[in-house]
């Protein structure tokens, strides 16, 4: 923690010493003067945390001063002494903005409780910037791994749109990068000093997500033991992403649809309409065309959340930016290992590049992780890739030829890598995850067990 530098500025001499000595003793920085160009002086040349003033210096309009002395500093707390204790003083003395007063004869205990308050204020004030900016910088467009015209495009686009309150469609394959676009477009908002919440629409049914979204009153349903905030509350004046939208169930559509028009909701039980101020991003894999061709997605929902429609590309089409995306990653999980690999061979480099990677950018993370966690020196080799990844020919595909009697396994490799990844998706609901499978919930659990990724979880 800081510790808080002191202005005391008090005509009384004795008085002055008297409060400068017991914080001196207490630890703290201090210096005291008589006057206000003596004051205005001091804060324009140093950084002062608390300004202890007194309010009834003859010929100075003290509250007055406070203001004019915060506006050369507004981070700093000013404290006002006065032998007058009333409400009145009390009252301009806040209104000037002034932090809190004390009545004299001060009471030096009650000066230190007072500081030791304003500085942890300024503290927790000073660490939620930082912590702002260092998010800001985390996901700063040009920080985003990219070598592409494609990629380049995709956050040009991005970029014009951060700046408006418009709702943002993101479009892409599982694993192409969806949530990272959509924390850089939040954080270059004017909205990137509120919450950023995120959902994932496919992870609950339909009875929790609207709870989850609008929150519920107490008692209205079995287990709803206190009220609960939704997600669109939370989010207020920040940004809301809802991941995996074209999930959303017909009557989930339905509330939507209504929050985006009438810009207010009522909680799960509750008859109170609540306002809310959420500028959203929503995001999909799915072809949202087809779904309302099909009758599973609403047309009129549709219009709404496409305002801005940003495609991001599958990295199978973006192979430029798998070199630098490889740098990235072999750093990032060297670090977070504890493991000093310095490279990656021209072997295992060709066999990434020419891999085609269904599982977009998350899956080149997770072969990455797993080649540093397992390489056994400081460069990673082809050795230390995955089968499937191992036996790639030039156009992607695995040669059976170069299985060497390995095809079980290689097989096993894939369909189990699949299978996770399904489940990643859906959140870990077993039902949706065999729909995208292709196969039915009995055959998924056969799998589940076969594989043991139950025992894993």
């Amino acid at each position: 923690m800081l510790e808080a530098r002191i202005l005391i500025m008090d005509d009384e001499a004795q008085e002055r010493r008297r409060i400068e000595d017991y914080l001196v003793k207490k630890g703290y920085d201090v210096l005291a003067v008589a006057t206000v160009p003596e004051a205005v002086a001091a804060i324009r040349r140093d950084r002062f945390e608390v300004f202890l003033t007194d309010c009834n210096i003859p010929g100075v309009d003290a509250l007055n001063t406070s203001d004019e002395v915060r506006k050369i500093n507004p981070d700093m707390a000013v404290i006002i002494m006065t032998a007058y204790g009333t409400i009145e003083t009390a009252v301009k003395a806040i209104k000037a903005g002034a932090y809190d007063y004390l009545p004299k004869p001060i009471d030096l205990e009650q000066v230190v409780v007072l500081i030791e308050r304003i500085s942890e204020r300024q503290n927790l004030i000073r660490e939620n910037s930082e912590l702002k900016e260092r998010l800001r910088e985390r996901y700063k467009f040009d920080e985003i791994v990219s070598n592409s015209s494609a990629m380049e495009e995709v956050l040009n686009l991005a970029g014009r749109v951060a700046a408006s309150n418009a709702t943002v469609l993101l479009r892409g394959e599982s694993g192409t990068g969806k949530e990272l676009v959509a924390k850089a477009i939040h954080y270059h908002s004017p909205r990137a000093t509120f919450p950023l919440i995120k959902v994932n629409c496919a992870a609950l049914p339909e009875a929790l997500l609207e709870s989850e979204l609008f929150g519920h009153e107490k008692g209205s349903f079995t287990g709803a033991t206190t009220r609960r905030i939704g997600r669109f509350e939370a989010a207020d004046k920040g940004t809301l992403f809802l991941d995996e939208i074209g999930e959303l169930t017909p009557g989930m559509q339905v509330k939507l649809l209504r929050v985006l028009q009438e810009r207010e909701f009522e909680r799960v039980g509750g008859n109170v309409t609540i306002k809310t101020d959420v500028r959203l991003i929503t995001a999909t894999n799915r072809d949202i065309e087809q779904a309302i061709k099909g009758g599973t997605f609403r047309e009129d929902l549709y219009y709404r959340l496409n305002v801005v429609s940003v495609v991001i590309p599958p990295l199978r089409d973006r192979k430029e930016d798998i070199p630098g995306l490889l740098d990235f990653f072999i750093k990032k999980y060297g670090d977070e290992n504890k493991k000093h690999i310095h490279g990656i061979s021209a072997e295992a480099r060709d066999l990434l590049m020419r891999y085609s990677y269904p599982g977009n950018v998350r899956e080149l993370e997770n072969i990455i992780e797993r080649a540093v966690v397992l390489a056994k020196r400081r460069l990673i080799t082809a050795a230390d890739l995955p089968i499937h990844v191992q036996a790639v020919m030039a156009d992607g595909k695995m040669p059976v030829e170069h299985l060497n009697g390995s095809l079980n396994e290689t097989l096993d490799t894939v369909e189990r890598g699949l299978i996770l990844e399904a489940l990643k998706e859906t959140g870990g609901v077993q039902t949706r995850a065999a729909e995208r499978l292709g196969i039915s919930e009995r055959v998924l659990r056969y799998k589940l067990k076969k594989y043991r990724i139950k025992d894993e979880g």
